[in-house]
């Protein structure tokens, strides 16, 4: 079990392989940099998603007390997310429980927390130092909500 959980932190493609997923290429070396910022430009149905909400769960499981916040230009597409996430949680054995869940958000034992947002900035307001911020559909979002988002965007103390 440690060396299963060494093996994932290492390398979080092998959350997607542990969930059934066989990631291709791009989306195996995306989860293994872990980019400070990334943005996707694919074609649909390419499995951004998928990327993306392996990702988040590889933030919250080992980064324990981590804030990820998935934005949509809707609600409804950030709950579609989520629900994609605790899919992924639903098959991954070893995964920290759930203290708390509900379509909106999930809070881990290890004290990290996923939150599924509306894409407006008038109501996103009032979290501060997210580990990982997920803009969905972000070509399709209000330059005014990317704007907001910036400042909840954690700082690594250790960059220059």
């Amino acid at each position: 079990m440690m060396a299963r959980d060494l093996a994932r932190a290492l390398d979080p493609s092998l959350i997607a392989h542990d969930c059934g997923i066989t990631p291709d290429p791009w989306q195996a070396t995306l989860l293994r940099e872990r980019p400070r910022r990334s943005l996707l430009l694919c074609s649909r149905q390419s499995g951004k998603t998928t990327t993306t909400a392996l990702g988040a769960l590889d933030c919250a499981i080992y980064q324990p007390g981590s804030l990820t916040l998935i934005l949509s230009p809707s609600q409804r597409q950030s709950a579609e997310m989520h629900r994609t996430i605790m899919g992924y949680h639903a098959r991954l054995e070893g995964a920290p429980a759930l203290n708390a869940e509900s379509v909106l958000k999930s809070e881990f034992a290890n004290g990290s927390r996923i939150l599924a947002l509306p894409g407006t900035e008038k109501t996103i307001r009032g979290y501060a130092a997210a580990d990982l911020i997920i803009v969905d559909e972000a070509a399709r979002v209000e330059d005014d909500l990317l704007a907001a988002v910036r400042p909840m965007l954690r700082r690594n103390q250790t960059s220059k």
